[in-house]
């Protein structure tokens, strides 16, 4: 691997990682650590380009970040791990889980998308109006190359899904900036699919933590 990711660890038992969402780092889960390290090992990852982990050289993509992700879970000898993502987290987790079946136990999938339009319209809008701008300033690069993440990736089907046996649980906002159907669609498709469903927005792993972190921990345990 090229790069040396930044990560919290806390607790013990099975492997619980969780990977933020675009942007952001792993201290979007600070509700989250306390709570689930009481029942796992509890890996909170930066991802590449992302905190304190360096973006190295080559592609910034989300398949690349699935892949750092393999590298990572090979060099500190976990086999198997449940995987908590949000946002573009969770989009990575599904890369993952499709590329790499063998090393996932759980998946729960918190506010994902498996293709872009799985946005709502003005929220999609508004992420391609900011993207045209920053294409226009190099000294943005950073913010066009998240940017273009959310609106250029993910690249998935609906029959992708089905490929996915591990027990997995779509758990949203009702307000989400996903759509609603979408996210319905994404857990219908899964082998195991469960969904779920918190009053809020995109962000209940943060706004409403306590009961966020009831559902996902009666689902994995």
């Amino acid at each position: 691997m090229d790069i040396a990711h930044s990560y919290i660890e806390k607790g013990s038992g099975e492997y619980l990682i969780l990977l933020h969402g675009n942007g952001e780092d792993s201290s979007y889960f600070e509700n989250q650590l306390e709570a689930f390290s009481k029942y796992f090992k509890v890996i909170a990852l930066d991802t590449r380009g992302h905190g304190n982990t360096p973006r190295g050289e080559g592609e910034f993509t989300l398949q690349r970040f699935a892949e750092d992700l393999y590298l990572f879970m090979k060099e500190k000898g976990i086999s198997k791990a449940n995987i908590l993502g949000f946002s573009d987290g969770a989009n990575i987790a599904i890369l993952f889980a499709l590329s790499h079946p063998e090393c996932v136990l759980k998946l729960v999938l918190n506010g994902g998308n498996i293709f872009p339009m799985g946005l709502k319209p003005k929220v999609l809008n508004e992420i391609i109006a900011d993207w045209n701008r920053t294409r226009k300033n190099p000294s943005r690069k950073r913010q066009e190359e998240l940017l273009c993440l959310m609106v250029r990736e993910p690249k998935l089907r609906f029959s992708d899904l089905v490929k996915i046996d591990a027990k997995s649980l779509v758990i949203v906002g009702s307000e989400d900036v996903i759509r609603r159907k979408h996210s319905i669609m994404i857990a219908k498709s899964l082998k195991n699919g469960e969904f779920a469903e918190i009053e809020g927005g995109h962000d209940i792993a943060y706004s409403k933590y306590s009961e966020f972190n009831e559902i996902v921990l009666r689902f994995l345990i």
